[in-house]
């Protein structure tokens, strides 16, 4: 179970604001349904793609084709940002998790992520050939990023920015 060191930055928060505990940070990436990948071009700019994922065993979670831009760039540079939350301006809290994407063939991992996404989603996967094969048979190969570090963002009154630091950072 994770346990990041979890600090608030007084300097970008309200007065006497305080750190966002990471049960609810994880609490919001169990429960959203839409994410926002950062991934890095061979040339060293930025992709950026909306998707979706699962919260699972301490990770974040999510597929992509072979042949996408996302998978393209994970093989070259495996870095990556993952950011959810709301747009609203005077509310919510939004989150950012920095992490490294591996790729994961395990066959009980896969069988596990395929549950979630049945389960969240109502997407039906079966697993197959190291990755997870769709209705229209398009095949997915699946990411796993455990945390190294995270924020919260959280808005209105009492606003606050808190920085999660996991074991891996």
């Amino acid at each position: 179970m994770l346990d990041p060191q979890t600090s608030v930055g007084t300097e970008f928060s309200s007065a006497g604001a305080s750190a966002t505990p990471w049960a609810v940070g994880k609490s919001i990436l169990d429960d959203a349904e839409i994410f926002w990948l950062t991934t890095v071009r061979s040339g060293g700019t930025p992709h950026v793609t909306p998707l979706i994922a699962v919260w699972h065993a301490d990770a974040l979670w999510f597929c992509t084709g072979a042949n996408e831009q996302k998978a393209i760039n994970l093989a070259q540079n495996p870095a990556v940002a993952i950011t959810t939350g709301c747009n609203r301006y005077g509310e919510g809290t939004d989150v950012v998790l920095e992490g490294t994407a591996e790729r994961v063939t395990a066959n009980a991992d896969l069988v596990a992520i395929a549950d979630r996404y049945r389960s969240k989603y109502g997407w039906e996967f079966s697993v197959g050939d190291g990755g997870l094969i769709g209705d229209g048979r398009n095949a997915a190969i699946v990411f796993r990023v455990r945390p190294r570090k995270g924020f919260a963002f959280a808005r209105g009154d009492d606003g606050s920015q808190t920085r999660w630091l996991f074991d891996s950072a």
